[in-house]
């Protein structure tokens, strides 16, 4: 058999933290499946991301296998300040004071953001992961008034949802811009926009990115209910270079209901334009603290597998459990067994790649179907062609061979796709070809559908199919 086999579709990106801080721990991750490293900006320090980033490239090398660096941004930093002996009990219908930076005296409590700046009467304000509700009563002189709907418990530093508040083109904060000025200078593959509102906050990092000679590709992270309306989900993804289901906030802000079909929703979105998509938040949380996942959480990596996503993401379970390498080795046998039993198919046809690429890429990989080959090997100059043929959801390896390392790193998170560096050059891509069957990757003989151009290197050049069978 040959090692083909190991090849996933669907990727994994797995989060640094605290469990995983060092290079055996990195190495491991890589090693046992991990295509994507996360850095939650949330938590890092530059002198800690300096060192992972680091360690991320070194592993990359010694393991001959390209990853891509997601640098995951704050946003807004919308939590409660510090509770009197963290903890205070709120009442059905008791009415409570919000003040940016205030201290925590009797029904006034501090927040880590001015509310009232952007909160208007009758909004919703959603406290410690949604389990306190109040809606708005009041804002002035600064203080936000909010009325209690339910009993509970508030605590210290716990985040603050607002699911009817706009905060379009104003969630990149003074520490987001410091941050996305580190991640530039220190070889970030791709940015995540957190609390995305509408296209336009896509925007305004594309332009702030073009403006420092960036190439770091934008990850928009879709957690807010006004991200989910209709025409803005459309555009945010038009805009995007990736798209994640945030889950976790999404819940919150919209009802855990709703998330499900919001996720077939970006995942049929994505594949119709060509973008990544990323189903992230809680997907393996048993093993946080148990040595395996619950059934539940095996389906729900298996479902996100069979919609054909091109990645799932770790969060907690490798940046602070107990488990992380075998996490992700769990979930790299969930998603093996499930692509060899049950093939996904494309939720939607590409409908937006009119492109001189896109109908050559359309055309491989139904030849390649039509021939049962054993790859399709696609030489890319930024990438766009691997883009097109994942869009397509083809059921053998993509093989993309490019001479831009930053390409190669973006290109892990791709369905289907195992990015190789190397030079330019005529027949690139054969002469690869050639050195997976030698080294057992592929099986001898293979055929393969090689799709390239002739002008090798140069950009939107792509311009040709043949089917070469490698003895």
């Amino acid at each position: 058999m040959s090692k083909q086999t190991e090849f996933k579709r669907t990727k994994i990106i797995a989060t640094v933290g605290p469990a995983t801080n060092s290079y055996d721990a990195i190495y491991k991750l890589i090693n046992a499946g991990a295509n994507g490293l996360r850095l939650n900006f949330s938590h890092a320090t530059y002198e800690t991301a300096s060192q992972q980033i680091l360690w991320i490239r070194q592993a990359s090398h010694e393991l001959d296998k390209p990853v891509a660096i997601f640098q995951d941004l704050q946003g807004p930093k919308i939590r409660l300040g510090e509770v009197i002996d963290n903890h205070y009990e709120v009442k059905t219908g008791d009415e409570l004071q919000l003040r940016f930076n205030a201290a925590h005296e009797g029904n006034t409590l501090p927040t880590q953001y001015d509310l009232s700046t952007k909160v208007k009467p009758g909004e919703r304000v959603l406290m410690f992961d949604g389990r306190i509700k109040t809606v708005t009563t009041d804002v002035s002189d600064g203080t936000v008034t909010v009325r209690v709907e339910n009993d509970g418990v508030l605590m210290s530093r716990k985040g603050i949802n607002l699911p009817d508040t706009d905060f379009s083109g104003a969630i990149l904060t003074e520490k987001d811009y410091a941050d996305i000025d580190f991640g530039i200078d220190h070889d970030i593959d791709y940015v995540g926009l957190s609390f995305v509102h509408s296209a336009y906050d896509i925007h305004l990092l594309r332009g702030y990115l073009a403006e420092k000679g960036s190439r770091a590709q934008i990850m928009a992270k879709v957690e807010t209910s006004s991200a989910i309306q209709e025409d803005e989900l459309e555009k945010i993804v038009e805009a995007s270079d990736a798209v994640m289901v945030a889950r976790g906030d999404l819940a919150v802000e919209v009802g855990a209901e709703i998330v499900p079909v919001v996720q077939r929703q970006i995942l049929t979105l994505c594949q119709e334009r060509a973008k990544v998509s990323i189903v992230a938040t809680q997907m393996m949380m048993n093993m946080v603290n148990e040595p395996e996942p619950t059934r539940a959480e095996v389906n729900d990596v298996s479902h996100a597998a069979i919609m054909g996503a091109d990645c799932v993401m770790l969060s907690d379970e490798t940046a602070n459990g107990k488990y992380p390498i075998k996490t992700v080795e769990s979930m790299k046998r969930i998603l093996l067994y499930t692509q060899t039993h049950i093939p996904s198919h494309s939720l939607a046809n590409p409908q937006y790649l009119t492109s001189h690429s896109g109908a050559i890429s359309s055309a491989a990989v139904q030849l390649a179907k039509e021939l049962h080959v054993d790859a399709i090997v696609a030489e890319t100059k930024t990438g766009a062609t691997a883009h097109h043929l994942a869009a397509y959801r083809p059921l053998r390896p993509i093989i993309s061979v490019t001479s831009d390392p930053r390409v190669a790193q973006q290109l892990t998170l791709l369905y289907a796709t195992k990015s190789f560096l190397r030079p330019d050059g005529e027949k690139a891509g054969l002469k690869l070809a050639h050195d997976l069957v030698e080294k057992g990757y592929l099986p001898r003989p293979a055929t393969v559908v090689l799709v390239s151009g002739r002008q090798p290197g140069v950009e939107g050049g792509t311009d040709t199919i043949r089917v070469r069978t490698i003895e």
